[in-house]
């Protein structure tokens, strides 16, 4: 194949193969990071021409730490997040339902959990990423792949050639979707791949302006008070953070109907239209938060009133858990294999996990024969992924059902409130336990009481690097010893 309209050579020195990353979300952006500490050529194309993150925040932890002080921004990351150390869930009339304390976490892996806002964590790792690999404006619309190379196509008539396509574009993928209708033509799709992908809850997410804390008294606090509260009357649930930036995260989920959940796509419905989130903004204004000073009673509508417009999204819950992640030269990565619901607070730390995982397989690559590498790389990473993807989505839904409104629903939160701190720990320990590094970068070495998980792709790709080095040594030795 040839390129055209194209700022990538067709030759590649690096030794490595050449990598396409369609969508520079979260994932995009981390896996970027961590092939550029590798040495691996890579393009990163965002469909955007500016790229805004929702005001919302991400729950970031012991899984991602270890990755994040081998790029070397786990400082600064601190510096922008707020420490969080319980979890509050209350009714709107201020009941408790149940209190989690994730303490113990710090003193189990040696790493505390924190709240950052998404603007500011996309910000940090856009940082990370030389400017010129970044290309906005380039949607991929299609791509062609073979025994040489794979071209994708963006919608402004230009295209990339590379070794190897990454679609990290979100849940509603084009990269997948492409992809798809080829195995579909191929009778190589599963009927479960090929259904719409389903949504059962509409959120709102927003983060306000820098507020003053005489008013808000909770941001004078040093830990993170966050707060999710279940509406007694109301098919609604909502949150709230506070931040190291003074600011107030806020998300409002509606619980809609299966029936009006199985449309497809909703961002192809009017109700998506640009005044969507402001009809949603009217409707919860009146739902109380916790909050304010002296006792004062805050409603959402009090947050929305300090959010500037820009920073207000509505937005879709899909969750579902795809089969197909690869097939010949393209590989799925984040929500485009995988959608987890932001009330888990795991979703963005997912696709990062996914990062560093693949970020491994391809490192270890040799452009000369790298075809004949990725089908067993890409079988590797899923391997490893996919188990870990299934425990949080099921760990997702049962979040999801304390803050739902069904029998169900109510009957969970009935019973939290008699569940032993043990089991709150029982159900955590296996996901702090998996906590991946990048084998191309030096490894963090700690000694927690929790032990990592095993991590295959880490102990492979560490073996292959070895024997690369020690062949590329060769040489030397024997010519110092003809010498």
């Amino acid at each position: 194949m040839t390129t055209s309209n194209s700022s990538w050579g067709v030759f590649n020195d690096t030794g490595r193969p050449r990598v396409i990353i369609a969508g520079a979300g979260l994932g995009g952006l981390t896996l970027a990071a961590l092939l550029h500490k590798a040495g691996v050529s890579f393009e990163l194309l965002e469909r955007s021409e500016d790229v805004k993150q929702p005001g919302s925040a991400i729950a970031l932890g012991c899984s991602t730490a270890p990755m994040l002080r081998q790029l070397g921004i786990y400082e600064e990351l601190k510096a922008i997040s707020k420490p969080t150390r319980h979890v509050h869930v209350i009714t709107d009339d201020g009941e408790p339902v149940y209190n989690m304390d994730i303490e113990w976490l710090e003193e189990a892996t040696g790493y505390g959990a924190y709240i950052t806002p998404c603007p500011e964590l996309y910000d940090l790792l856009w940082r990370q990423i030389p400017r010129e690999n970044i290309h906005l404006g380039k949607k991929i619309v299609s791509f062609d792949q073979d025994s040489e190379d794979v071209i994708a196509r963006c919608s402004d008539g230009t295209m990339y050639h590379g070794d190897i396509l990454v679609g990290a574009d979100g849940a509603h993928s084009t990269v997948r979707q492409h992809l798809y209708k080829i195995l579909k033509e191929q009778k190589k799709l599963s009927s479960s791949d090929d259904a719409p992908l389903p949504y059962s809850r509409v959120c709102l997410v927003g983060q306000t302006e820098v507020l003053n804390p005489e008013e808000f008294p909770d941001l004078k606090q040093e830990y993170c008070k966050d707060y999710s509260v279940v509406g007694t009357e109301k098919n609604f649930s909502w949150c709230t953070f506070t931040t190291k930036q003074n600011t107030l995260c806020w998300m409002v989920i509606d619980f809609i109907d299966r029936e009006t959940s199985r449309g497809g796509n909703p961002h192809e419905n009017s109700e998506w239209g640009p005044g969507a989130a402001e009809v949603m903004c009217n409707e919860v204004r009146d739902f109380k938060v916790p909050g304010g000073k002296d006792g004062k009673q805050l409603t959402i509508g009090d947050l929305i009133d300090r959010t500037p417009k820009e920073r207000i999204s509505k937005v879709a819950l899909e969750e579902k858990l795809f089969e197909v992640w690869s097939h010949e030269r393209t590989v799925l990565l984040g929500d485009a294999c995988h959608k987890l619901v932001p009330s888990s607070g795991q979703g963005a730390a997912i696709a990062m996990q996914d990062a560093v995982v693949l970020a491994n397989w391809i490192a270890s690559m040799d452009s000369c024969s790298v075809y004949y590498h990725l089908d067993p790389a890409f079988k590797e990473y899923r391997a490893e992924r996919y188990p870990v993807v299934q425990g949080e989505f099921e760990t997702s839904q049962g979040f999801t059902s304390i803050l739902g409104k069904d029998l169900r629903s109510v009957a969970t939160r009935a019973a939290l409130k008699w569940l032993p701190a043990w089991v709150w720990k029982r159900i955590i320990t296996p996901m702090a336990a998996i906590r991946p590094q990048a084998s191309f970068l030096p490894l963090i070495e700690d000694k927690p009481s929790l032990k990592p998980a095993h991590q295959p792709s880490l102990e492979k790709t560490l073996a292959i690097l070895k024997q690369q080095a020690e062949q590329a040594e060769e040489p030397r030795i024997r010519a110092v010893a003809a010498f």
